[in-house]
């Protein structure tokens, strides 16, 4: 079983991007299959602010847009959204120790700690993962020939 991260989502969407078709038919794949797929509201609401950001994106998308997107990949019946164990706190604060600083590693170290209470793979294209080794991570984009990104 796997967790999407957030850049998984925007990759899939943004055609710009040189890792969109990778990413789309590797979320695709994995939406189609009858593996479970989690999709935490982290990285989901993280799609959401990001691709609907004119900062961003020259022609970013609608915040009812970028939701509809959202329902369609909730509405898989193979999706489910995994919520925070009862060891989150504990598993979060294990991760939060062993970071020396980083306000921006927050979030990252929150979505590890929910794939890990869950005991599934984190899949994010942000090699920064690696830092955390209690995790189980893999950057599909790689595995499609892609590069590492931080983001």
């Amino acid at each position: 079983m796997i967790l999407v991260d957030a850049n998984i989502f925007i990759y899939s969407v943004a055609e710009s991007y040189p890792h969109h078709v990778a990413a789309r038919e590797w979320l695709d794949s994995r939406l189609s299959e009858h593996g479970r797929v989690g999709l935490p509201w982290p990285s989901l609401l993280a799609f959401v602010r990001i691709i609907t950001n004119a900062r961003i994106f020259e022609k970013p998308a609608s915040i009812l847009a970028a939701w509809r997107r959202v329902e369609q990949w909730l509405e898989r019946p193979n999706v489910w959204v995994p919520l925070p164990t009862d060891q989150h706190r504990q598993i979060l604060a294990g991760l939060l120790k062993a970071l020396d600083r980083g306000a921006n590693l927050i979030p990252d170290a929150d979505l590890a700690a929910l794939a890990i209470g869950h005991g599934l793979t984190l899949c994010s294209a942000d090699s920064g993962f690696s830092r955390f080794p209690a995790l189980r991570w893999k950057n599909p984009l790689a595995i499609a020939g892609q590069a590492d990104t931080k983001h």
